[in-house]
């Protein structure tokens, strides 16, 4: 039991200072500690969050619970479990901790003192929970779990209970990495007095529908009213097909009260997500996407006023994104996350109108915050050299100052590679904003081996992340520049270059790519003669596509969980409302099928002359492994020198801390082979 195993550690070390060492390496990517999570201590005074290890030996990760002030000090640890802690938060009061995690292979709510001590376990709920919350008044405990909502074949044939199959009549019948197992995500609230919980009711019984979004939503799609008579949650009350071609999520409000639900975005048919109740619970703020179908939409910030019962949007005239809202403690406005220029920044936009007003600035992202009062935010901060780390942002002047360094003697001693922002030119006279990252030791005199990144989503910028398998930094180190264009449809630079890409995957997007790699090229820096291009998702259409179309530029490709044939993937890919809205509909619509042939890889792969890893992995259903399988075959029956890394558990990403070293010990030997003389 976790209570018998639980350490409780008042140091004032983080404990995750491993041996420095000189080299970057895929090894040392995984020693990193990730840090995630803000949540503000009541009195304002403390930050509780977690850190993330990886152990390579076991090829598994454990999260830990730290705290550490406002105002800055030493950090202190927690917990120091063999399972992790998740969903962390202070009790209304602040006198408890609440966090998540396994107790007899199950996650359960248990609750600490601030200090780490007086350990109790708080739920033993059947099946385990997840997205707990207290009530503002402390009255009530909110959580999800599994409900069973459909019939399995052993429901149906109790006789066969070796069986090993699926019955399926109707779409959505598996998703990203997870087939439908006939239960649904549901919203619990029981009875809750200082650490003692009540019979739980269900909130949407009879209900085939999940809260959170699956599946990767959470506890920011759930939120209580401040008076704790009130609970609102986020979900797309669809099935089947439906629900595979809309985007139309809402946002309930369930009244302790009366026991009935209110949908508040009726007649909003795009995304609805992530309310926030203002201080005294008069106004909710949320998240909503304007156009069914379109997952990357601009998200606007709306507000409804629970006395008037009106809605409106306060961001609008804003050309960007406006993300996860948060009320300043006074309710005269709210915070925000916004793209700029590929960088991801703070903001504020008045309640009473006006316009947005930037509160950070510089070269870097913000991650995710939290208020500790109405002028101190409380972020997570990263960029392209340097992982998460937590920061004390003035919301006045955007003023940053560290809070936690939990990666910095590790990485201090390991030369930094350059970062340098240009703007190249495009094909339709327009500038578009490359990275260009080099070698820690770039000597201006040589001639350096060339990456051309090629970036998924469609829609997602090339921002200052700092990525766990993309890494520029490791690429760099390796002795290669990077070439990493925010080409059409990445977001941050107005919605026309974001919308830009839509039905028009292998137009101007590719062109992007070429005039910033030829524009490098000409570089005497750059080798020409060892251009590398590689990617995923729709990086790995990139090259699938760019190794049919560009005439002998590069000398090697590799690709990621790409699409190669785009009617295949059409007609076995799960989501069908990011199909229909990118590439039209089924390519046997009389009116998409020039477009299909023009922007398919695989009508092109007849031309292909140039070696190419394929990566694919068998439990990715968004771009499902046969994409993978085709591209490879095409470069085996024409002879193309060609290899083929498959992950039989992995999913569109790589998880696993020995599989993601093996990518990487893959990835650069195939470029050292091909790039390197």
């Amino acid at each position: 039991m976790l209570r018998n195993t639980i350490l409780l550690l008042f140091i004032t070390s983080l404990g995750l200072q491993p041996k420095a060492q000189n080299t970057f390496t895929p090894e040392l990517l995984w020693q990193l500690g990730r840090v995630s999570g803000a949540s503000i201590s009541p009195d304002g005074r403390n930050v509780l969050y977690g850190i993330t290890t990886y152990d390579l030996a076991t090829n598994r990760g454990n999260r830990d619970l730290y705290l550490v002030p406002v105002a800055a000090g030493t950090p202190v640890r927690l917990t120091n479990t063999p399972g992790s802690e998740h969903g962390e938060q202070w009790r209304p009061d602040g006198k408890k901790i609440g966090f998540l995690t396994a107790s007899d292979g199950e996650l359960q709510w248990w609750e600490m003192n601030p200090d780490g001590s007086g350990l109790q376990q708080v739920t033993a709920i059947e099946g385990g929970i997840s997205n707990v919350s207290y009530a503002p008044d402390m009255k009530h405990l909110a959580f999800t779990r599994m409900v069973k909502t459909g019939e399995t074949i052993h429901d149906r044939y109790p006789d066969l209970p070796a069986a090993d199959a699926r019955i399926i009549d109707d779409l959505m019948f598996r998703h990203w990495d997870t087939w439908d197992d006939h239960h649904s995500s549901h919203l619990f609230i029981a009875p809750y007095t200082d650490g003692k919980v009540g019979e739980a009711i269900d909130l949407m019984e009879g209900e085939a529908y999940d809260t959170p979004l699956m599946p990767f939503g959470g506890s920011e799609q759930i939120a209580w009213a401040p008076d704790g008579n009130a609970i609102t949650y986020t979900s797309k009350k669809l099935t089947g097909r439906a629900s595979a071609e809309s985007t139309n999520s809402d946002i309930y409000l369930y009244d302790l009260t009366t026991r009935a639900t209110t949908n508040l975005t009726e007649g909003m048919p795009g995304y609805d997500m992530e309310p926030v109740w203002s201080p005294t619970g008069r106004y909710m703020a949320w998240n909503s996407m304007e156009r069914p179908g379109f997952e990357s939409d601009r998200n606007r910030i709306f507000v409804y006023d629970r006395e008037t019962r009106q809605k409106r949007e306060v961001t609008a005239g804003l050309d960007q994104d406006a993300n996860h809202p948060l009320w300043a403690p006074d309710e005269t406005g709210l915070y925000f996350l916004s793209g700029e220029k590929a960088t991801y920044q703070l903001y504020y936009i008045p309640l009473a109108g006006g316009g947005a007003r930037q509160i950070s600035s510089g070269r870097h992202n913000y991650t995710h915050f939290a208020l500790a009062d109405n002028n101190t935010l409380i972020a997570g901060r990263m960029d392209m050299n340097n992982p998460v780390e937590l920061y004390r942002v003035s919301a006045r002047n955007g003023e940053a100052r560290a809070l936690t360094s939990v990666n910095k003697a590790m990485l201090s001693a390991i030369p930094e590679p350059r970062v340098e922002e240009r703007w190249v030119a495009t094909t339709d006279d327009k500038q578009m904003l490359v990275w260009v990252i080099y070698p820690p030791d770039f000597d201006p005199a040589k001639k350096y081996p060339t990456l051309l990144y090629l970036q998924g989503g469609p829609q997602s910028a090339v921002s200052q992340f700092f990525s766990y398998r993309w890494n520029f930094r490791l690429m760099a180190q390796q002795g290669y520049i990077v070439v990493a264009p925010n080409r059409r449809g990445l977001p941050s630079f107005g919605r026309e270059w974001n919308d830009d890409i839509s039905r028009d995957w292998g137009g101007q997007a590719m062109q992007d790519y070429l005039s910033a790699i030829d524009a490098l090229a000409k570089e005497p820096f750059v080798d020409e003669d060892r251009l590398g291009a590689v990617g995923a998702s729709f990086g790995g259409y990139s090259a699938f596509w760019l190794a049919g179309n560009h005439e002998k530029r590069f000398k090697t490709f590799i690709a990621h969980c790409g699409l190669f044939n785009l009617e295949s993937w059409y007609l076995t890919t799960e989501e069908l409302f990011f199909a229909n809205w990118d590439v039209g509909g089924p390519p046997w619509n009389p009116e998409l099928q020039a477009d299909y042939a023009k922007f398919s890889p695989h009508r092109f792969a007849h031309k292909w002359d140039t070696p190419i890893l394929v990566i694919h992995s068998e439990k990715d259903f968004r771009v499902p492994i046969g994409e993978g399988l085709q591209a490879f075959q095409a470069a085996q029956i024409q002879d193309i020198p060609s290899r083929f890394l498959y992950f039989p558990e992995e999913g569109h990403w790589v998880l696993s801390p020995q599989n993601g070293v093996l990518w990487h010990r893959e990835f650069f030997r195939w470029l050292d082979e091909w790039l390197k003389e």
